[in-house]
C-alpha cells in the first residue's frame, strides 16, 4: 500500500475524499454508463453547478469538459484567432502556448522576461492588432505568478475585441478573479483539485463565442470536432461531443460539493496560512531558498525553491518518511524542488514536510 503523500506540482495529492467517491463510483457502476445518457446529463449538471458556485462564475461563461489544458491552447487558437494572438511568457507552460499558436500558423507575439521572473505590466504594451492576450496566472514550472489586480489592468490595456485568456491550471480555485474583466480561463483538475489527471477544463464567455461563430461563418476552419460551436451544443444538454472521461467528472462533482461545503473563502485562507509556513522556512534556510525574489510575484499553490543539495537527494530523504516533492522543471530539476500547496494537502501535512525538509538542511551542513 503506498503511503506516500504528495506535494509533487501535478499530478499531486489526491483530495482526500477521492477514494470514498471511487468507490461509490464503482458500486454505481459509473466508468460504464453512456455519455448520451440522462446519468450522465445529471453528473455533468452536479459539476457544472458547483463550479459555478465555487467560482461565481456569471452565467455569461460556460464550462466545457475536454482532456487537459494543453488541448484548449490548441483550440483557443483554432476558434479565437484568425492571425494574431500576443503571449506573456516567463517559464515553460506560457512558452509552449506562444508555440503552439506558431505552429498553428498564426502570427503570434510575445513579451517574454527571464524565468522565474513576475512581469512588470505598467511596462507592456498589448498590440492593437491582437485577437487574444495569453496570461499565466501561475506558471507551474518556475513558481511565478501574476496577481489578480495586474490580470485585471489588461482589459484596459488591450483592444476592445481582445480576448483575454487566463492561464490558472495549477492555481484555481484560489485566485479570486473577476470574471467579468477577462473571457476565458482554463485549468487542469490534477493540481488544485486533487484529482487524478485526464481531465481539462474550459470557461469560455460568450465573447469566445462570438468570435468562433465570426470566424466559422466567414469560411475558415476553427477545428474539427472539439470547435466552439460543437462544444455549446452539447454543452447546452449537459453533454461532450464524444465520449468524455466521465468517472473524472463524476469525482470532480463530488469534490466540488465538499469544497463547497468547506467554502472558497476558507480554502483561500488556509492557502495563504501554508504557503507563509513555506515561504518563512525557505527564507531562513541554509539550503533552502525561494526561487522567485518579488514578494507579490510569489506563486501562493506552486512554490518553487533553488536547493544547494539536488533534489534527486532531498527527494531519497524525504522517501524515508512517505513525502515527496516535485524536482525542478527542465535545466533546473536538480538545482530547485516546487511544492504543491493544494487544497488535499492539510496543515498537518505541510507541517510534516517542513520538519523533514529541516532534517535535510543537516545533510547539507
Amino acid at each position: 500500500m503506498n503511503n506516500k503523500v504528495y506535494f509533487t506540482p501535478g499530478p499531486s495529492e489526491l483530495y482526500p475524499t477521492v477514494p470514498q467517491h471511487m468507490q461509490e463510483a464503482m458500486a454505481q457502476k459509473i466508468g460504464s454508463i453512456s455519455h448520451r445518457s440522462k446519468q450522465f446529463q445529471e453528473i455533468y449538471a452536479s459539476a457544472e453547478s458547483g463550479l459555478r458556485e465555487l467560482l461565481q462564475l456569471p452565467d455569461e461563461y460556460e464550462v466545457f469538459f475536454v482532456s487537459s489544458a494543453t488541448e484548449i491552447w490548441e483550440r483557443a487558437i483554432q476558434n479565437n484567432v484568425q492571425r494574431e494572438s500576443f503571449h506573456l511568457v516567463n517559464g515553460s507552460f506560457s512558452k509552449r502556448f506562444y508555440e503552439t499558436a506558431k505552429e498553428l500558423g498564426r502570427e503570434a507575439q510575445l513579451h517574454e522576461v527571464p524565468f522565474g521572473q513576475g512581469f512588470d505590466v505598467e511596462s507592456i504594451n498589448v498590440p492593437e492588432t491582437a485577437e487574444l492576450v495569453a496570461l499565466i496566472q501561475n506558471e507551474t514550472s518556475s513558481g511565478a505568478c501574476m496577481p489578480v489586480e495586474d490580470i485585471n489592468r489588461f482589459r484596459e490595456k488591450a483592444s476592445a475585441d481582445t480576448l483575454i485568456y487566463v492561464d490558472a491550471v495549477s492555481s484555481l480555485p484560489y485566485p479570486a478573479f473577476d470574471y467579468t474583466l477577462v473571457d476565458s480561463v482554463y485549468f487542469s483538475v490534477q493540481k488544485c483539485f486533487g484529482l487524478p489527471a485526464g481531465l481539462g477544463v474550459w470557461l469560455a464567455n460568450d465573447r469566445c463565442m462570438a468570435k468562433a461563430r465570426e470566424l466559422q461563418e466567414s469560411g475558415l476552419s476553427v477545428g474539427s470536432y472539439h470547435t466552439l460551436p460543437a462544444l455549446l451544443e452539447k454543452a447546452l444538454l449537459s453533454q461532450t461531443v464524444e465520449t468524455p472521461n466521465v468517472l473524472n467528472i463524476y469525482l470532480l462533482g463530488k469534490v466540488l460539493e465538499d469544497m463547497n461545503r468547506k467554502g472558497v473563502a476558507t480554502i483561500r485562507q488556509e492557502t495563504e496560512a501554508k504557503a507563509a509556513q513555506i515561504y518563512t522556512f525557505l527564507e531562513q534556510s541554509k539550503v533552502f531558498s525561494p526561487a522567485v525574489e518579488n514578494l507579490q510575484q510569489r506563486s501562493k499553490t506552486t512554490i518553487v525553491a533553488n536547493t544547494s543539495i539536488p533534489a534527486s537527494e532531498v527527494n531519497k530523504h524525504l522517501a524515508k518518511y512517505d513525502l515527496q516533492v516535485g524536482s525542478g522543471y527542465g535545466k533546473y530539476k536538480e538545482s530547485q524542488i516546487r511544492i504543491a500547496n493544494f487544497p488535499a494537502h492539510s496543515p498537518e501535512q505541510v507541517a510534516r514536510l517542513l520538519e523533514k525538509l529541516k532534517e535535510v538542511e543537516k545533510l547539507g551542513s
